[in-house]
């Protein structure tokens, strides 16, 4: 499984969705988690940046693991989801801060048909303020923005996450460009 998070990490990269050392992501086997380590260079996944936590209830093994595991924890126990990625996506990130609102809509086509809109939750890094209020969100979307933060999105595997990763930036990036525009 670490070899299907190295090829997502990698790509989160490559297309500047995060920063080499910021994001996580994790893979649900049956009541366990596998997660990649505090620090982790996403572009860099190997088999000893990972590791494997309880879904059910913290463990010993937590502190090791993401700063974020309690969110994706959450999400877990209150979701179908089998697959998290929590990405620092640029756009994203500018658009929640810019956004007054709860949600953002999409204005392309290609947003308003895949993610009718992306919610934005509150909380600080890594607490349970953002576990309850991320998982919440992702019960209703598969996506969703942290403000100031990144995105989370969630999915059956690693690959569907990635597509919701990527189409909530390029959604907020089209809203960014568009709406300078205007001006």
């Amino acid at each position: 499984m670490w070899q299907e998070i190295s090829r997502i990490g990698r790509k989160l990269v490559e297309h500047g969705l995060v920063e080499s050392h910021f994001g996580n992501i994790s893979v649900r086997v049956g009541n366990k988690m596998i997660i990649t380590r505090s620090g982790c260079p996403l572009d860099e996944v190997t088999e000893g940046n990972v590791v494997e936590i309880d879904v059910d209830k913290p463990c010993s093994m937590d502190i090791i693991g993401s700063s974020e595991s309690i969110v994706h924890r959450e999400i877990y126990k209150n979701t179908s989801a089998l697959a998290i990625i929590h990405a620092h996506c640029p756009y994203a990130v500018t658009q929640s801060l810019l956004n007054d609102k709860k949600s953002l809509v999409p204005v392309d086509s290609e947003g308003k048909y895949f993610l009718d809109e992306i919610p934005v939750v509150e909380g600080d890094i890594g607490t349970e303020k953002l576990a309850y209020n991320t998982a919440d969100a992702l019960g209703k979307y598969k996506g969703t923005i942290v403000y100031s933060h990144g995105t989370f999105a969630a999915g059956k595997i690693l690959d569907d996450a990635y597509i919701t990763t990527t189409q909530i930036e390029h959604s907020c990036k089209i809203k960014y460009l568009y709406d300078m525009a205007k001006k």
